[in-house]
């Protein structure tokens, strides 16, 4: 007898357990049909010009950095540089709308985004030099290292933004990652459990249309990265990425959620990477020039220029002084990264135990010899020429 035939079993229509439910109206979650903008709009009447022109200089200075970076690169004095041209305003905006006592958390093409937020100029190219680890004391300054893995730093800013709040600290971490990232499966985990545990976290996405030669339809089916938030229970924002001004309102929105503790966002911003991936790619084999050129016509720079300028908040004297301290900033750099970093050896085994295993004793044991030795020869041979 099958439980449909006992007695009363018309009557017994057993429900689903509440946990079966969907636990959010997915309806407020879904990004806008198209991606926010500020400038030329109604709604930049409602910026602060003080922020405009923030923006505007930090920008300035951002596209020198990278050009100089670059050139840097080709001189051979750094092994390589993922230049951020054309997404400056993605950069500035996630490192401007922090606090102090948040954290960043950069991927490695964001070096722009940690010098905006204050780390020195030179310490963070340091990993890309490949001299020092990091180059930096990502506690002091409240910037993870600069993640060459895709997307392994999302779990990592879930991680420090959950152990935060059960602490009880006020901090929000904002992590950022390309389009590519978003096809790793570090990506969905750290969605997941941040949703879950509603913890303070940005996910913020720069879509700069290409995942080295990948182009965004060859990775996914979705109408917009930002639609992948509805997925996990949290809302999804699409801006524009080259509109500074529009992306510091959308990430401080999303900042100021997390701290509520009404948990995390996944922000999408719409850009563009106008030059190479790095300096070890041939970007003319996947894209035309022509592409280039349209997206020049929507570069940051230009697009933020041309409002402070026709509301007469900027004229050709604040446009030149913004560029005479960006060329001071990139003077600074060319000299001190010119100069030969002074090495030791011997910190080839200071950071990979907290204690030394036997064979790295060893190894350790065996260089320092070997540097004892040459030096031994090197003061012989300075006494024997006197």
């Amino acid at each position: 007898m099958t439980v449909q035939e006992l007695p009363g079993a018309a009557a017994y229509r057993p429900t689903p357990p509440p946990a079966w439910k969907p636990i959010t109206d997915p309806a407020p979650l879904l990004p806008d049909p198209e991606p926010y903008r500020v400038l030329g709009t109604d709604a930049v009447a409602d910026v602060d010009p003080e922020l405009l022109l923030r923006l505007h200089a930090e920008l300035v200075r951002g596209r020198r950095y990278n050009a100089q970076a670059t050139a840097l690169t080709k001189q051979g004095r750094l092994a390589v540089y993922p230049s951020s041209t054309g997404q400056e305003a993605c950069e500035i905006a996630a490192a401007l709308v922090l606090e102090e006592r948040d954290w960043l958390f950069p991927s490695y093409r964001d070096t722009l985004a940690a010098v905006a937020r204050g780390l020195d100029p030179v310490e963070a190219l340091t990993l890309l030099r490949g001299d020092r680890h990091t180059g930096y004391d990502p506690r002091e300054h409240r910037i993870a290292p600069l993640c060459t893995p895709l997307a392994t730093q999302l779990p990592h800013a879930v991680g420090l933004a959950h152990a935060a709040r059960l602490k009880g600290d006020d901090v929000v971490a904002l992590a950022m990652v390309g389009d590519g990232g978003t096809s790793e499966g570090d990506f969905h985990e750290a969605l997941n459990f941040a949703a879950v545990w509603k913890a303070p976290v940005v996910f913020f996405v720069q879509n700069n249309g290409f995942a080295i030669s990948v182009p965004l339809a060859k990775q996914t089916a979705a109408p917009s990265l930002a639609h992948k938030a509805v997925g996990y229970g949290m809302p999804g924002r699409l801006v524009d990425g080259n509109d500074a001004a529009a992306v510091h309102q959308v990430l401080s929105e999303a900042v100021a959620r997390a701290r509520r503790g009404e948990g995390p966002t996944l922000v999408e911003a719409v850009t563009y990477r106008m030059e190479a991936h790095t300096n070890a790619d041939d970007a003319t084999r996947y894209r035309v020039d022509s592409e280039v050129e349209a997206w020049k016509a929507h570069d940051p720079l230009r697009l933020l220029e041309r409002e402070l300028t026709g509301r007469g908040l900027l004229d050709d004297e604040g446009i030149a002084r913004a560029k005479e301290a960006a060329e001071r900033m990139a003077a600074a750099l060319r000299d001190r990264m010119n100069a030969d970093p002074e090495l030791a050896p011997m910190d080839l085994f200071t950071h990979v135990y907290a204690e030394q295993t036997g064979q790295l004793r060893e190894q350790a044991a065996a260089l320092r010899a070997e540097l004892d030795a040459e030096q031994d020869h090197d003061e012989h041979g300075a006494e024997a020429g006197r």
